[in-house]
Parts: structure tokens; C-alpha cells; sequence
């Protein structure tokens, strides 16, 4: 077990499983070298349904290079309606050829408009939006450039698969997990189920510190963790705008020095400037100008960090990912997943008992279970045992607790959990001398970068 790079653990993850070295490179020299395709799992209506009874349009849409929020926003302004019509099931990668499902509701097919960079087939129509979390996962096709150690990956590989309780010597039992196969073209391997960089920002992670600020209930301060804090990795227009704004409080000035591309730090500038004072009230109503999935957002980041926490302190203290101790909480499989890939279904959980260990690990050895950490909210119930010792000293360390998430509007979260470990078999081939390719499925949630980290061990912003 390594030590991750220094800006991976300000987001909570502390460590790489793989103890080899990476092979190095850089994704997304080219959009066309990361390829996402959702796992479809919205059933629709044909197009020329009823519109009364299923108002909702829903297309496919393959991007080149385009932000998810950013093409909602173009959808919306190109059809003359509010963005929050549109819809969507999870946000993907800029730099990316994704394809993805989108809702527009009360638009026709014939409304829908031609984008560039971006190819828009009509699927049907539906009775509700495509929400997040409407799909089952995404397949990906990702080739790494600028390689320095390509043969490393089949280190890697070993070190995945000893994870996923599939060491080339049958360590922890030489066996494959659900309908996922392992054999030398695709072995199956795992890593910990971490939130990647992009969930709290790759250049500038702060969405985290808004979240938490948040749920401290400090709005000032979530306001200030989103407008300030300069980053060197930003270009200097930027940082200087930051600077200013920590210096002066003078929201007008900032909001003509904030490049007109940071649309979401102007707004904030705007709502403060026209508040005249600054109170609670204010800070909050700034935020609450931002798209309402940003705002589910930052507490969501605060979610991922405390959760990524959680793994980091169970890697340190040595308790399998694989399988359940006493005090564990895990959840059951989805049983509609699409063949061959493994779903947890967390609205199915149990804990586990002394006297339940062992056949609860048989079920995780078979991928009909997961073993579970919390992602906390006002309904999170903590686990037992060690594992629930490990919750309560981050939580402690991280200075919340689950009421805490008790907020207005779009902030409020009562929780959820969420698996630790993420399985997959995985196809790793040369694309030439300093170019490997991967391809892989992986449930919704989870990251392909968290994966791809492992191989590469290289800066975050190369993901």
C-alpha cells in the first residue's frame, strides 16, 4: 500500500492499493481517448406518445468535449426555456465523447435543436425526467498516452486482482465474484470505491469545503470557500479575482474581474452585490441563485469526502474491502442489472453479526453482496464494531454529525451508503509504443479515474 499523491489526499484518499510502479501518461490528450456510454436503465414511451400523460422528451445525446451542465444550459437557451427542464442521469467528463440520456419537458421532437459537437437522437417520451441515478452504469473506452513504463500495468493488474480476493496464488480464495469472469485477457479486479478528484474539483478541490461549510451551517464561509481561496493551478486572471475578493469583500469590483467563463463565481458576485450587506441570509440566497444541482452538489462533496476518509482510515487499520467483519453493514445486488456487471442495490442492507460473518462473506464472494460505508445524512444509521469505530473517529475528526445534514432546499440530505469496493473485469492492451488502452463497465458512482489512478500513480490533473 503507497501513499497517494499529496493532492489526492485532500480529498480523503490517502492511499493506492497497488504497491507498483505506475506506468505513467496522461488521458484526454484528445477528447476521443476517453469514451463513456451509459448503461441505459429508463424505460420511455415511443416519441409520438401522448404528451398530456408523458411530458418528458427524452433524448441520447453523444458530446465532443462539452460539460454536462454547459450543454444542459445550451439545450435550454437554444429552446427558449429554463434549465431546469432539462434533465439528466449522471454528469460525465468534459474532455470526453459521452453518451448519455437527457429529459426536456414539454418540448416536441421536432423542437430539438441542432448543437455543435454534439450528435442528439430522440428515444421517446416519459411520464417523469431522467433523474440522477437512472442508469446502471457507464462503459468506457480510455487509452492513456505519453507512457513511460507500459509493462508496469501488468503489475498493477496482479496487485488489483490480489484485492479483489483473485491473487495469481489464490491468497484469499482464487475466485471470481458474481457473473464478472477472470481470465488473462479481462481478470477481474477491484479497487476502493473512492470519489475521484473531478467529484471535488481536479485543478482546485473545494466543493468539498463548501459542503461542509454548509452543513456547519456557516454560509459566509461556504460562499468564501467557492469565491476565494486562489489556487496556482488557475490562470492568474483568476487567481487574482480570488485574491481580491478575500482582500476586499467588494463583491461589484469582483464581479468585474471574474473571467466571464466563471459564470457561477459572477452570480454569486451579483446576488451579493445587489443584497447591499452581508448576513446569513444573504450567503445563503447567493448560493441558492446556482443551479440546484450544484447546490445538491457541495453537500454531496461533503458526503464523498467524509466518505473517502472512512476507506483511507480501514486501509490503514487493515480490514478487508472484499468481504464483512462484525459491525459491518453491507447491501444486497441488484437483481435487474444488466448482465455482467455488479450493482449494489443500498436500499437493501443488513448488518452483520458475529454469528452472520461468515455466510454473509460467501454472499460477497458470489457478488450478491457489498460491504457498505456511509455516505452520512440525517437518516444514516452508523455501523458496529470496528467498522462503526471508524466512522465516528472521521466524523469526529471532520467536526459533523448525521443531524447536521438536517438543511433548506437543496442542501438537505438524509443520506445513504454506498459500496467500498468496486469489481471489474478489465481489458488492458498496447496501442503502440507509449499508448495502453482500457475498457471496462463500472456501476453508476463509480469513477473510472479511481481505477485508471492505480495504473498511472501520476497527478491528478493528468486524469
Amino acid at each position: 500500500m503507497r501513499e497517494a499523491h499529496p493532492l489526492e489526499q485532500t480529498v480523503g484518499m490517502e492511499y493506492y492499493v497497488s504497491d507498483s510502479d505506475g506506468i505513467g501518461g496522461q488521458l484526454r490528450q484528445s477528447p476521443d481517448d476517453f469514451r463513456v456510454r451509459e448503461l441505459e436503465a429508463f424505460e420511455t414511451e415511443p416519441a409520438d406518445a401522448d404528451s398530456g400523460a408523458y411530458p418528458h422528451l427524452v433524448v441520447r445525446a453523444t458530446l465532443y468535449d462539452w460539460d454536462t451542465n454547459d450543454f444542459a444550459s445550451a439545450l435550454s437557451d437554444r429552446l427558449g426555456i429554463s434549465r431546469e427542464r432539462v434533465s439528466w442521469a449522471g454528469t460525465k467528463d468534459k474532455r470526453a465523447v459521452t453518451t448519455q440520456l437527457f429529459s426536456i419537458e414539454g418540448v416536441g421532437p421536432a423542437a430539438v435543436p441542432d448543437i455543435g459537437d454534439a450528435d442528439i437522437e430522440v428515444v421517446g417520451r416519459a411520464g417523469r425526467p431522467v433523474l440522477f441515478g437512472d442508469l446502471a452504469g457507464n462503459a468506457f473506452e480510455i487509452t492513456v498516452r505519453g507512457v513511460e513504463r507500459p509493462d508496469a500495468a501488468d503489475d498493477s493488474t496482479e496487485d488489483l486482482r490480489a484485492f479483489a480476493g483473485i491473487a495469481g496464488d489464490g491468497g484469499s480464495g482464487g475466485r471470481a465474484t458474481g457473473d464478472q469472469s477472470d481470465n488473462d485477457d479481462e481478470p477481474t479486479i477491484a479497487v476502493p470505491n473512492y470519489f475521484g478528484q473531478q467529484r471535488f474539483g481536479s485543478r482546485r478541490p473545494i466543493t468539498h469545503e463548501v459542503g461542509l461549510a454548509i452543513v456547519r451551517d456557516d454560509w459566509e464561509g461556504a460562499v468564501m470557500a467557492y469565491l476565494g481561496n486562489p489556487n496556482e493551478r488557475e490562470p492568474e486572471a483568476t487567481q487574482t479575482a480570488r485574491a481580491y475578493v478575500e482582500e476586499t469583500r467588494d463583491w461589484a469590483g469582483a464581479l468585474e474581474r471574474f473571467p466571464r467563463a466563471l459564470g457561477y463565481e459572477r452570480a454569486l458576485c451579483h446576488s451579493l452585490a445587489d443584497a447591499g450587506g452581508e448576513t446569513p441570509e444573504a450567503f445563503r440566497a447567493a448560493l441558492e441563485t446556482l443551479p440546484t444541482n450544484l447546490q445538491t452538489l457541495f453537500v454531496n462533496a461533503a458526503q464523498s469526502y467524509v466518505f473517502n476518509r472512512i476507506l483511507s482510515e480501514r486501509l490503514e487499520r487493515g480490514l478487508p474491502f472484499d468481504r464483512p467483519v462484525a459491525g459491518d453493514v453491507v447491501c444486497f445486488a441488484d437483481t435487474d442489472a444488466p448482465e455482467g456487471l455488479a450493482l449494489p442495490d443500498t436500499d437493501r442492507t443488513q448488518r452483520v453479526t458475529e454469528a452472520r460473518v461468515e455466510t454473509v462473506e460467501r454472499h460477497c464472494e458470489r457478488g450478491r453482496a457489498f460491504v457498505t460505508a456511509p455516505l452520512v445524512g440525517t437518516e444514516t444509521d452508523l455501523a458496529d464494531g470496528d467498522p462503526g469505530d471508524i466512522e465516528r473517529t472521521v466524523l469526529g475528526a471532520v467536526g459533523v454529525e448525521p443531524a447536521d445534514f438536517s438543511l433548506p432546499g437543496e442542501f438537505d440530505s438524509t443520506g445513504t451508503r454506498r459500496a467500498i469496493q468496486v469489481r471489474t473485469t478489465v481489458g488492458v492492451e498496447r496501442a503502440g509504443d507509449d499508448a495502453v488502452q482500457f475498457g471496462l463497465s463500472l456501476p453508476k458512482g463509480s469513477y473510472a479515474t479511481v481505477l485508471l489512478r492505480e495504473y498511472l500513480k501520476c497527478d491528478p490533473t493528468d486524469l
